[in-house]
């Protein structure tokens, strides 16, 4: 049995201090997660966790001391940036106690949710799905994973300028609840991918602009965005 034709790459991310690649099985990102930021979204206090999607080839891997290069998206007038913890599950399942989760981790990387904020508001004023503001092409960019576990600082500068910064520690879900939430609505698998959500200073970038990620541990993500 052949293909009709031939499949396209597999989507993958790079391993810190090795020539591996992570292969990318789901994206998955948890909205509003740091409550800061889930205000400035017009939200408040602790909710449920909510997910959204973006597919596996969204993915825009970056390897170590490189610049990425993010194509300006089309059908837009508001590209915002959303600087995340991302989390490479290593072992699927489904039912997953939080106490269980941290088993199931295989890395970490620093991740940008782009979105195309313009899109997602009309979106969701007329109760519509969000693919289209975040699920774009070249909308997850993504460093090198990291097999240590980080505990301290996230932040993002825009052409040397900060503007989102927080600690992995006022995320409103941990990194193992939204583990164990998500695996009663997925059964997930070995190379998914959890964007784990983004302090508040979200703000549009436009062509030129250079994006700088750091989280303590992980080092830092370069992404600049081309015409």
């Amino acid at each position: 049995m052949t293909f009709v034709f031939l499949p396209p790459a597999q989507a993958s991310v790079p391993v810190a201090g090795s020539t591996e690649l992570f292969p990318v099985h789901r994206i998955y990102c948890v909205g509003r997660n740091y409550a800061e930021h889930a205000i400035e979204m017009g939200d408040t206090g602790r909710e449920a966790p909510f997910f959204f999607m973006k597919p596996a080839d969204a993915v825009l891997p970056v390897a170590e001391g490189n610049v990425g290069v993010m194509p300006y998206p089309p059908m837009t007038q508001d590209l915002q940036h959303e600087i995340e913890l991302v989390v490479a599950i290593g072992r699927g399942g489904k039912e997953i106690a939080v106490e269980d989760a941290v088993a199931h981790i295989w890395g970490y990387a620093i991740g940008l949710d782009m979105t195309r904020r313009d899109l997602q508001g009309a979106a969701k004023k007329l109760g519509r799905p969000w693919c289209t503001g975040k699920g774009f092409d070249h909308s997850a960019p993504i460093g090198p994973l990291h097999r240590n576990v980080p505990t301290g600082t996230i932040s993002l500068h825009v052409n040397g300028m900060p503007v989102q910064a927080s600690v992995l520690g006022n995320m409103i879900w941990s990194v193992a609840e939204t583990i164990a939430q998500l695996s009663t609505l997925f059964e997930l698998q070995a190379g998914d991918l959890i964007f784990t959500g983004t302090p508040a200073g979200v703000a549009a970038v436009v062509p030129g602009d250079l994006l700088e990620g750091r989280i303590e541990g992980l080092g830092s993500l370069q992404v600049r965005i081309d015409q």
